[in-house]
């Protein structure tokens, strides 16, 4: 296991990102850039930040597609330079944001035409869009005017968040072994705190248990997530009904919460006997998530339950065997939507009613869902160095929620993906 100097150990080799894995980065999005007709791409989010340039310090991140890219820094301008593995300069005044791109880039700006620039629209705030695009627009107009125009500007920042997405979805070997390390601190974690799983303790009591050895290990005390609006804390662990509660969170089982300031994941509910447990849990180390399901019980499952349970482990082995290279996402959906079906599950599956979720499985590694995605309308083909976690779980609405989660690397050769997942995929009875 791992201990607290063994860690401290650890950290020390992997406190920066390498500058060549980042090189490697800008050199692959360069490629997808210049793919799709676009001149540049204005990266303002802070994960994306991270990933292209190796600090997530505030700022904004231009990168052209022919050409050198540039990290404009807010704050702390010190501490970019020293993470930071491409150029990083102060941002300086932000009105003056269009200026200082149009000295930096000219013939970007000095093209006959408009140049085509994208950027991370699904996450930029309405407020700072209108702002960047009016810069935009001044830049390519040499200060004359494209402030007052940002119809213009408008124009001239497209939604380039599929490009920047796709960019991330296969990952590197350095990426990997982070994932890895989050699932090696994770299953430690757990097998410390399952003893400790009794009837009488609360889920709030539990999951600290689990935090307090994921700490220790390296957490980093968030996962993060992309989706507007959406957040979510170590993991998700319900028992009995309190599990199957519906709430806003884009996920099968979403958990009573600790109220309406904080309605997913534990609450107060006491473990009881015969009734399911569902322990959906992470782990982020150095950035990079795991994320992992197991179910628990204290005494045993009804029938029901039982079966349903069984239903989720034949389904994530089916599924198993469809994850290879090329194979399409929206089919492996479509697949496991027969299964269910199959199992007389249909209505349980990925949750009851109109709070069913509509996909199966969805990519990992700096935040918990990422592309790509299996679902529906996802026809993207599975590529090696994908991660993907696969969730097949049932809910029973009153009763509790049954499932497993496993996280994948998707191989090459048509081979079958290999397991990120340490813990041992069984149903605990304790």
């Amino acid at each position: 296991m791992t201990d607290a100097n063994e860690f401290a150990a650890e950290q020390a080799a992997y406190d920066h990102i390498p500058a060549d894995e980042v090189a490697g980065r800008i050199r692959h999005l360069q490629q997808q850039l210049a793919a799709d007709k676009l001149d540049a791409v204005l990266v303002t989010h802070n994960v994306s930040i991270l990933y292209w340039t190796g600090t997530m310090q505030t700022g904004y991140l231009l990168v052209p597609a022919v050409g050198d890219p540039t990290l404009y820094v807010r704050r702390s301008v010190e501490r970019a330079k020293r993470e930071s593995s491409i150029r990083t300069v102060p941002l300086g005044s932000f009105s003056r944001f269009g200026q200082t791109l149009r000295q930096d880039y000219t013939s970007l700006f000095e093209s006959e035409a408009p140049p085509r620039i994208g950027a991370d629209l699904d996450t930029l705030p309405a407020s700072t869009y209108l702002k960047l695009a009016s810069f935009i627009a001044e830049a390519y107009d040499g200060g004359k005017g494209g402030a007052a125009l940002p119809d213009r500007g408008l124009s001239r920042l497209s939604d380039a968040s599929p490009q920047l997405r796709r960019a991330r979805m296969v990952k590197s070997a350095w990426e990997i072994e982070r994932i890895e390390r989050a699932a090696k601190a994770l299953d430690e974690s757990l097998a410390e705190a399952l003893p400790e799983l009794k009837e009488g303790v609360s889920e709030l009591e539990w999951i600290a248990r689990v935090e307090h050895g994921v700490r220790r290990r390296g957490h980093i005390g968030v996962m993060r997530l992309r989706g507007y609006n959406q957040e979510v804390p170590t993991g998700m662990v319900g028992s009995g009904a309190a599990a199957s509660e519906p709430t806003y969170f884009d996920g099968p089982a979403g958990g009573r919460g600790l109220g309406p300031s904080a309605p997913q994941s534990v609450s107060m509910k006491r473990f009881a006997r015969n009734e399911p447990i569902l322990l959906d849990l992470g782990c982020c180390i150095d950035g990079y998530v795991i994320d992992q399901t197991r179910t628990a019980v204290i005494g045993e499952l009804s029938d029901e339950l039982l079966e349903a349970y069984k239903a989720a482990e034949h389904i994530i082995r089916e599924v198993e065997k469809l994850m290879v290279e090329g194979a399409r996402c929206s089919d492996i959906y479509a697949a496991s939507l027969k299964l269910a079906v199959d199992h007389g599950l249909a209505d349980h599956f990925m949750g009851y009613g109109a709070d069913q979720v509509r996909f199966l499985g969805h990519g990992i590694g700096l935040e918990i869902d990422e592309w790509p995605v299996l679902a529906g309308g996802f026809d993207m083909p599975l590529e090696p160095g994908m991660v993907l976690a696969v969730e097949p779980k049932f809910t029973f609405p009153g009763v509790g929620v049954v499932g497993i989660e496993n996280s994948y690397v998707i191989t090459a050769g048509g081979l079958p993906p290999r397991a990120l997942t340490r813990t041992k995929e069984q149903l605990f009875k304790l």
